[in-house]
């Protein structure tokens, strides 16, 4: 069922409108509420209290617009079950988050949380049959998804640690799913793509430097699970099995080198790797010498050359998809040495 061109553009303007619109409300219930994140420890960047409650705003914004558009564009079950498929899952993580925002949980209660949604979607897209790229191979497939969904949900939440870091880097990656989704002819993955980068960027408005209020766990959970199933979901259009499986992990390949240059720092160090840190790749880019804008700024470059390699991937009779895949490969490892051999503190 093909979606024209204003209708993504009627949903990107209205995920935008209403969650800019949302943000500042949930901005005053957080101040009100005394919903903060207090510079009390050692790894946070920031001075005064800044509000939490954005993300509950983008949650509000990606499952309302998403259901509303169920229902007014030729409503069917199986689109029904479909789009809940994916936004229950991460609504569900998007509670954890929230709860976490409240009462500061340990660790290990969130990751059962994404262990146990990750296993629950994996299962239900493997029997399915919704994996872009399956090995054939039930068992496998379940695993692959599983570490995935946990993967890139704990890197999201490990990335936001900058001002409109996150926020912006998500919507590069959702512009460019959708656009990829829209190429494949798989227009639910874009439909739900272009919400979430028009929701994103209603929230930037008020995130980007100096932020007036975060996202918090909650909204870092959710975007995370949501990335995460909309990418295992997607199925390239490439020549090699190769290209295939590059696409998605290119599209994220910044929020997964934020986490690897963290998590090896923290190991070199001797720490847990749940443990906060000031060793993030913002963290390195201020010390560098860049305000926290040019940091988030930079960020989201990388985002975006990432996510053009991707793109350059999908396109008919490339011809050229493993030269731009082992490319991409050797910047990333580049990237990765010079990150790690900055100073971790």
């Amino acid at each position: 069922m093909a979606i024209s061109q204003v209708d993504y553009f009627f949903l990107f303007v209205i995920s935008y409108v209403l969650v800019g619109s949302l943000t500042p409300l949930m901005r005053k219930v957080a101040l009100a509420k005394g919903v903060l994140d207090r510079p009390n420890s050692a790894h946070k960047s920031h001075k005064k209290p800044v509000p939490y409650l954005g993300g509950v705003a983008i949650i509000i914004g990606v499952v309302l617009i998403s259901y509303i558009a169920l229902i007014s564009f030729r409503f069917t079950w199986n689109n029904f079950w479909l789009a809940t498929s994916v936004l229950v899952p991460a609504l569900a993580m998007g509670l954890v988050g929230l709860w976490d925002d409240l009462k500061s949980l340990n660790p290990l209660p969130r990751f059962i949380g994404q262990s146990i949604a990750g296993l629950v979607v994996a299962i239900v897209l493997v029997l399915n049959d919704n994996v872009g790229n399956p090995t054939g191979i039930t068992f496998l497939d379940v695993s692959i998804t599983v570490l995935w969904i946990v993967g890139i949900c704990n890197s999201i939440n490990f990335f936001d640690n900058l001002d409109g870091g996150a926020a912006g880097t998500v919507a590069i990656v959702a512009i460019s799913i959708t656009y990829l989704a829209i190429t494949g002819n798989q227009y639910f993955i874009a439909a739900l793509s272009i919400v979430i980068a028009g929701s994103t960027l209603g929230f930037l408005i008020w995130n980007r430097v100096p932020a007036r209020i975060y996202m918090g766990d909650a909204g870092a959970l959710f975007l995370g699970v949501l990335l995460a199933i909309l990418t295992v979901r997607f199925k390239p259009t490439t020549e090699t099995s190769i290209s295939s499986f590059a696409i998605p992990i290119l599209l994220l390949a910044i929020p997964i080198l934020d986490t690897t240059v963290a998590v090896f720092s923290r190991l070199r160090r001797k720490v847990s790797p749940f443990q906060g840190g000031k060793d993030h790749l913002s963290h390195r880019l201020t010390r560098a010498g860049l305000s926290r804008k040019l940091s988030a700024i930079t960020l989201w470059s990388l985002t975006g050359l990432f996510s053009f390699f991707a793109v350059l991937i999908s396109l008919p009779n490339n011809g050229h998809e493993l030269i731009i895949v082992l490319t991409s490969i050797v910047f990333w490892f580049l990237l990765f040495i010079y990150f790690f051999r900055t100073k971790d503190n």
